[in-house]
């Protein structure tokens, strides 16, 4: 069996991660790990005495015997990095979000275009049973029209220096908008605050509001200042409604049959008549299987089987355009209006 030879550059926390779930791919063999803190790689060839160690990135590069790069490095270094990787010819899996900018996301989408390589960004919450249930609930029509999106992900810490919280936590939430809400974005807003003389925005909200033809509009709370930890997400529809809570250990996800309907009183029109409908509370069964080697496995077989992968570039410039948009809206202090997506991507070929 044809197997993907997977270089893995940045080896802390995340990085770890990443090794292992590629070491247990069938499909994959991880054949260097790349990190200039000398302690990091220390520790993964004491765990991995058959990878090999490299402190520099040009070395992975230059490497003929790689196939692949996996980019687990800080958000400023992933442009340079994927674009470096690229231009050498090697496929790219990189972490969220995938580029600082979307002109950067897009010159990215272009090179390996050009070159007929895979770009894969990690938006990992889409590859778990949670969210893929969730797809498949508004896929097939069970909710009806969507009416909204409002996700809270807050937690005390971990406050970052080099980022703010909306480039640190939102992505995760705009992944999972992205991957259910078809309607196309067309406005965001934001406001935020820093407190305790943190140098980046520490509590955020952002509005994403969409095409005339849809009433659906979404709502992200971000803080790394609340005293409890809460991952919620709640995705209204006309028929039903769901709340997607990653705090639950069983019940991740419940269906509530729940809603109202108002009509007008045909004597009085300025009489509105309202029912409430109560019906039963729904919870899928969802598989146990780790969304991070889902992530794994969807990335090599899609360069075995010249496929898009689920999550490819244009995904991860879709939520960094939004991810843009809502920093432009802080620094400037109003709405963001987004050009549509295809002209963004056709205009910067």
């Amino acid at each position: 069996m044809k197997r993907v030879k997977v270089a893995q550059v940045g080896c802390g926390y995340w990085g770890q991660n990443l090794i292992r779930n590629f070491s247990e791919v069938d499909e994959a063999q991880v054949v260097v790990a790349c990190d200039a803190y000398a302690p990091s790689l220390a520790r993964i060839q004491k765990r991995y005495p058959g990878v090999q160690g490299e402190s520099s990135f040009d070395a992975v590069l230059n490497n003929p015997n790689v196939d692949a790069v996996v980019l687990a490095t800080p958000v400023s270094t992933h442009f340079d990095f994927a674009r470096r990787a690229l231009l050498a010819g090697k496929h790219v899996l990189v972490e969220k979000p995938m580029t600082t900018t979307g002109d950067e996301a897009l010159e990215l989408i272009d090179i390996a275009d050009r070159k007929n390589l895979k770009l894969m960004v990690d938006h990992t919450f889409l590859y778990t049973s949670a969210v893929r249930r969730m797809k498949k609930l508004v896929d097939s029509g069970e909710l009806g029209d969507l009416l909204y999106f409002d996700s809270v992900r807050i937690n005390l810490g971990l406050v970052q220096s080099d980022t703010n919280v909306i480039w640190d936590l939102a992505p995760h939430d705009l992944s999972i908008m992205d991957y259910l809400c078809s309607p196309e974005p067309v406005a965001v807003s934001a406001i935020a605050a820093a407190h305790l003389n943190c140098p980046h925005a520490n509590m955020a909200y952002v509005t994403v509001k969409f095409n005339s033809n849809s009433n659906l509009i979404a709502h992200f709370h971000v803080n790394w200042l609340s005293p409890v930890k809460v991952r919620r997400t709640l995705v209204g529809g006309s028929k039903r409604m769901l709340v997607y809570d990653d705090m639950e250990n069983s019940e991740k996800i419940k269906v509530y049959d729940k809603g109202i309907t108002i009509t007008l009183d045909s004597e009085q029109r300025t009489n509105m008549l309202t029912g409430y409908r109560n019906g039963d509370i729904l919870v899928p069964n969802l598989d146990t299987g780790e969304a991070l080697r889902l992530m794994a496995r969807e990335f090599v077989t899609s360069i075995l089987e010249d496929r898009t992968p689920l999550t490819d570039g244009q995904a991860g410039f879709r939520v960094v355009r939004l991810l843009d948009a809502a920093q432009r809206s802080l620094d400037e202090g109003r709405e963001i209006e987004l050009p549509h997506s295809h002209a963004m991507a056709a205009a910067a070929v």
